[in-house]
């Protein structure tokens, strides 16, 4: 019988779930002057904002590894709605707090288990449906966050720059309209469970898996690859090329996730035919040799070159560790999901902390943590090393 569901519907609902993504962790940073001015919030305080948001990602990966047979269908349309009301409660929340600080890290709050959501269950619902070239798919699903987050940057650049900072409310209003819409979608696209329930592992099934510990590996050093330079771009811009924040953002972090996208949309086209492992490791080399660029170059502009080329190295890392992974224990389930979401996120979190307490201790050399990031990348490969060697021996098993 003719399978006639349409998962361009789910395709388009998923890449839309990643710009969603996309908007709540790069929206909010934008609005750190207006905060500190508006409510009088100190600079301090305002690291406060990308810590919780962090860590209620991470408390939100746990939870869902947690639960063997979450609904998808009803989880995917709670993160849409979370991050929407999210989005619009920062316009009116902060408010009706005597400290506005409160309000806004209880929007934080609340978008951030959106954004958890789709970080664990957009990349199953695409691995269930019946998709060509399933790595490839994913590496381009993966990029609907990077042009999210050039979209956020350039469009709220713009929008501030027509009709002022003061009037981010509106903003934060329009930007929650995509969520909202999305609900719809998800409401109504075909979505397929990724394994059958009787047969999905557990997360104490999997933790018992000696090979699953280096895919969680592998995913620390994707996500802290990706997220070092991701975050620090900005103040790489600032302090290597002399120039303000606002030019620091759009050719720092917007720079870096446009090569980013990039790299995942020429793999999502191009690499059917490709290696998926070899290819990783080519990235991981590539990306090691950008970091040392980046940390080791004395001529501005080189060293920001090397922060580009890591965009487009760091591409394949986080879609393709899924891949890799979810063809090596295909019946992890939403467990495996969640748990790879939480090591991209945990590297995500100790790679740009590395950076800041080298920094510090280098007497505010930016170069200095950076090349103590390279140390990332290195794991990847090293990672893939032992996977390769490990399906090696596999297969001189089953011959």
């Amino acid at each position: 019988m003719t399978n006639t569901k349409d998962y361009s519907k789910t395709k388009l609902a998923c890449y839309l779930g990643f710009v969603t993504q996309a908007i709540v962790a790069n929206f909010t940073p934008l609005l750190f002057i207006a905060f500190h001015h508006e409510y009088k919030v100190s600079i301090a305080s305002l690291a406060l904002i990308p810590a919780v948001f962090y860590i209620v990602q991470l408390i939100t990966d746990l939870l869902c590894a947690k639960f063997k047979n979450l609904d998808y269908r009803k989880g995917i349309i709670l993160s849409e709605i979370t991050a929407a009301f999210g989005l619009i409660g920062l316009a009116f929340i902060p408010a009706l707090f005597s400290n506005p600080m409160i309000g806004i890290l209880i929007c934080v709050t609340i978008y951030a288990v959106g954004s958890g959501l789709i970080e664990v269950l957009c990349s199953p619902i695409i691995e269930a449906c019946p998709f060509p070239n399933k790595e490839g798919m994913m590496s381009l699903l993966h990029s609907f966050y990077c042009w999210g987050a050039v979209g956020v940057i350039i469009g709220s650049t713009l929008f501030f720059t027509g009709f002022g900072l003061e009037n981010w409310r509106i903003l934060a209003c329009l930007w929650a309209l995509i969520p909202l819409y999305n609900i719809y979608n998800f409401a109504t696209c075909p979505i397929e469970p990724i394994v059958a329930e009787a047969e999905s592992m557990s997360m104490t099934q999997l933790l018992k898996n000696r090979v699953f510990w280096m895919f969680l590996l592998l995913m620390v050093g994707a996500g802290a690859s990706e997220s070092t330079m991701a975050q620090w771009t900005s103040a790489f811009a600032e302090a290597s090329l002399g120039v303000d924040k606002a030019i620091g953002d759009l050719a720092g972090p917007c720079g870096f996730a446009f090569c980013m996208g990039l790299g995942r949309l020429w793999y999502g086209k191009k690499g059917e035919n490709l290696n998926l492992s070899a290819y990783m490791m080519g990235a991981g080399v590539l990306c090691f040799i950008a970091y040392l660029i980046a940390s080791l170059s004395s001529i501005p502009m080189i060293s920001f070159a090397g922060c580009m080329i890591s965009g487009l190295a760091v591409g394949i890392m986080w879609p393709g560790s899924i891949s890799l992974t979810s063809a090596r224990i295909p019946t992890g389930g939403t467990a495996l999901f969640a748990l790879l979401a939480l090591g991209g996120d945990m590297g995500g979190t100790l790679g740009p902390s590395l950076v800041g307490l080298c920094t510090k201790s280098a007497e505010n050399d930016i170069q200095s943590g950076i090349l103590a990031a390279s140390i990332f990348p290195i794991l990847l490969v090293v990672c893939l090393l032992f996977i390769r060697r490990e399906q090696r021996m596999r297969k001189r098993e089953g011959n």
